[in-house]
């Protein structure tokens, strides 16, 4: 009979966006892993980019955890595993604290992981000590670890930001703010940790910063329960098939999860770049979401790739394609500037980057097979006489949203969809 872990762990909040949260998760993730301690980062709700900073700062690689998306039972054992493996386990909130439904602080309180916030600092003194107060009395319940003030001009607002701290609410620690650390951001969040030359030099500095704070000490250990009954078999819908998964700069956007299901299933996996080979040989291809706006006349100039892609259609072998894979498959993209890259051409009709965000939300859509969870965040829009075949629903309104379309073998969605949440019918999008 499994028996409780008990590990050090952390769970990293802010009141909002843009605090500063990766950069510090990132620090505290690569000073431990520095002094030769298993760092296992996991990230609250979905997110693509901030993963892939936060695992190469760790050395692991970062996984999900949400209690719709995940789910309860699923993120308890992934936590469960993780504290019979790892030193220290950060889990890095998403927005604000109480934002979203669920919340990081439901994950939070769920799990019984102590919560730090960290606020920014910058033009406040002792306002800081209320926004503390109200963050530490909105729930009782809520494992309340403390603050910590980021962007620190000096030593003299250090002491005026601890000054002005309710004594009964832990003052954690001064981040400075240190340029060389800051994490580039483009349209949909952080850049791409590849693109990043001097990703490791920044790690590096924002971590020294750590170094010199309460912070670079383990926090308590934290009890965590084993999930109720084993995980469910994992049925073998994909023996023997031979899967594309495009990864490249222009498609990158994969939850680990999505391809540790397929391969469970009996996929083979074979990668492959649109942007770079000349064609993938594949029984089924999967097309991630990405950048591939920033790409566009790479990918129009790779025509011995697009043909490919048509012939693997053409032949009846599916093909699904996700956000930015689906625009991929259009017949024309615009990007923020308006220029015009000509695409595939599988499926009919033309994205276009915009200057807002168009979606944004958690979604489920029912497919053959099940209900599959996922999340919807794009900045392009779609033109195209096509006709749904199946719609998503919001999970914060339980109206339609993102439309599900499929084209003789091309099935495509902005959608970016978590398969561990049906596998069979995840199984169905790669089988004709």
């Amino acid at each position: 009979m499994s028996t409780a872990r008990t590990c050090p762990a952390l769970f990293l909040a802010a009141p909002a966006s843009g605090q500063g949260k990766t950069t510090l998760v990132a620090a505290l993730a690569r000073h431990h892993s520095n002094q030769g301690r298993r760092v296992q980062v996991f990230k609250t709700g979905p997110d693509f980019l901030d993963p892939m900073i936060l695992g190469r700062a760790a050395g692991t690689p970062v996984e999900s955890l949400d209690l719709w998306m995940v789910g309860e039972t699923d993120s308890r054992r992934k936590l469960y595993a993780a504290a019979g493996t790892a030193d220290l386990i950060l889990i890095e909130g998403a927005m604000g604290l109480f934002d979203g439904n669920p919340s990081g602080a439901d994950l939070a309180q769920t799990f019984g992981a102590p919560v730090a916030v960290l606020i920014d600092a910058g033009g406040m003194g002792q306002t800081f000590g209320a926004l503390a107060l109200g963050l530490a009395r909105y729930r009782s319940e809520l494992p309340f670890a403390g603050v910590i003030a980021n962007r620190v001009a000096s030593a003299r607002h250090a002491e005026m930001l601890a000054a002005g701290m309710p004594a009964d609410i832990a003052f954690l620690g001064a981040v400075p703010r240190v340029d060389e650390a800051t994490l580039p951001s483009r349209h949909l969040g952080l850049v791409q940790a590849e693109e990043i030359a001097d990703l490791d030099a920044r790690l590096d500095a924002a971590a020294q910063v750590i170094a010199g704070t309460t912070l670079a000490r383990l926090p308590e250990p934290v009890r965590f329960e084993p999930p109720a009954g084993d995980a469910a078999d994992v049925p073998p819908l994909l023996t023997g098939r031979r899967i594309g998964v495009a990864r490249d700069a222009a498609f990158s956007f994969i939850y680990p999860e999505n391809l540790d299901l397929l391969r469970a299933m009996g996929a083979d996996l074979v990668e492959f770049s649109p942007l770079a080979d000349t064609a993938v040989v594949a029984d089924a291809i999967y097309l991630p979401g990405g950048y591939p706006e920033l790409h566009l006349k790479r990918l129009e100039g790779n025509q011995a790739m697009k043909v490919s892609l048509q012939a693997h259609a053409s032949a009846g072998r599916p093909i699904y394609a996700e956000c930015g894979g689906m625009l991929y498959l259009l017949e024309s993209l615009l990007d923020r500037d308006g220029e015009r890259g000509t695409m595939v051409g599988l499926l009919p009709g033309e994205g276009r980057l915009m200057p807002r965000l168009v979606g944004l939300g958690l979604e489920s859509i029912e497919l053959p097979g099940g209900e599959v969870r996922g999340h919807s965040f794009h900045h392009s829009a779609l033109e195209s006489p096509m006709t749904p075949t199946f719609t998503g629903r919001r999970r914060s309104d339980g109206q339609p949203g993102e439309p599900f379309y499929r084209l003789g073998p091309v099935r495509a969605s902005y959608l970016h969809l978590y398969f561990p949440s049906a596998p069979e019918a995840v199984a169905a999008l790669f089988v004709p």
